[in-house]
């Protein structure tokens, strides 16, 4: 036998098709962290401006004019309503203008992401200063000390989307790629939904009680937690019902490569590139990520949106992998032969 023949026997092409696909999300991972993460910077970051009537346009003015347009601002009329804008996450931090001196405030909030507090700090300073003013940080919703650059609630949404998509994968391949009748597909949805339980339990008391990274609700994290693992398993089950072993490869590049740089975690949202910002709402690591957020630090405000988000990516995956179960009959799919099939299938 020739050593051609014995690469075609190692490798059959549908593993070397596999291969190459592993070596397209290699390349997408590396461009996709790199390209959202190598270069932070703020643009168009919503901010309050507090100020007398009479300097207030033209600070607005000043502040949209930055070089690199960091700032997209807008006046606020009382420190109360901004401080309110900033729970509600309407805006990220605020400047109040002091009338009666030369320091004024500037109003951020760590929870939402330290980085961005203390960005926003630092331009307020650097403005001030050319204006002969000086600026304090009040931090409004202040990180927990055990919550380092508010990343806590960024791994914990990595972690059940991790879950999610390797319990879906497990499921799947256990007895070939492809669901074979309708009765497994449901079982299979129903296990998955008690794994989303416990996982969402458990990732809220690890995270709260055991080691005190997170403030906040244990039961609106653990509820969180359980619709991100299940939104990601279901979403991945579907993706493996339409493509087979592939769509554990098409889940990792939703949610790991596009959805983890652009979930808002290490930079958040008003700091990563537009085409990150633009697609991390929607997608689960991010909308976990800032319903998390919220949860822990702006008493649950501004959760509808990234809920829905959720909420669709869970009923999707659902209607679709049980929709796909239903176009194979039961009689068909539990005969020996269909069983080796899919054995075989999963073995290639």
């Amino acid at each position: 036998m020739t050593f051609a023949d014995e690469v075609k026997n190692a490798v059959t092409p549908r593993a070397a098709l596999l291969v190459i696909g592993v070596l397209a999300l290699q390349l997408l991972f590396i461009a996709s962290y790199i390209g959202a993460l190598h270069n932070p910077k703020p643009t168009d970051v919503p901010f309050g401006v507090v100020a007398p009537q009479q300097v207030s346009s033209r600070l607005v003015t000043e502040l949209k004019s930055l070089p690199g347009d960091p700032l997209d601002p807008r006046t606020v009329t009382d420190a109360a309503t901004a401080r309110r804008q900033i729970l509600d996450r309407e805006i990220d931090g605020a400047l109040i203008v002091n009338p009666r001196g030369t320091t004024d405030t500037v109003l951020v909030a760590s929870g939402g992401g330290t980085v961005l507090a203390t960005t926003l700090t630092k331009i307020i300073k650097e403005a001030d200063f050319a204006e002969h003013r000086t600026a304090r940080a009040v931090d409004v919703a202040p990180a927990s000390k055990q919550d380092f650059d508010g990343l806590s609630s960024f791994y914990l949404a990595v972690g059940w989307c991790v879950g999610g998509y390797l319990c879906a994968s497990i499921l799947a391949i256990s007895a070939g790629s492809r669901p074979a009748n309708r009765q497994r597909a449901a079982i299979r949805t129903a296990v998955m939904a008690l794994y989303s339980i416990a996982g969402g339990i458990g990732g809220a008391i690890i995270v709260g009680p055991i080691l005190g990274a997170l403030p906040g609700s244990i039961w609106g994290l653990s509820g969180l937690g359980a619709l991100t693992v299940f939104a990601v398993g279901m979403i991945t089950l579907a993706l493996q019902a339409l493509t087979g072993i592939v769509g554990i490869g098409l889940a990792v590049l939703i949610v790991v490569i596009a959805g983890n740089p652009s979930a808002g975690g290490a930079f958040p949202l008003p700091m990563l590139p537009d085409f990150w910002r633009a697609i991390g709402p929607a997608l689960p690591p991010g909308a976990s990520t800032w319903t998390a957020r919220s949860i822990a630090y702006f008493r649950g405000n501004a959760v509808t949106g990234p809920l829905l988000v959720l909420s669709a990516w869970a009923v999707l995956g659902t209607v679709i992998t049980l929709l796909m179960a239903m176009r194979k009959k039961p009689e068909a799919a539990d005969t020996p032969a269909a069983g080796a099939m899919g054995g075989g299938s999963t073995l290639a």
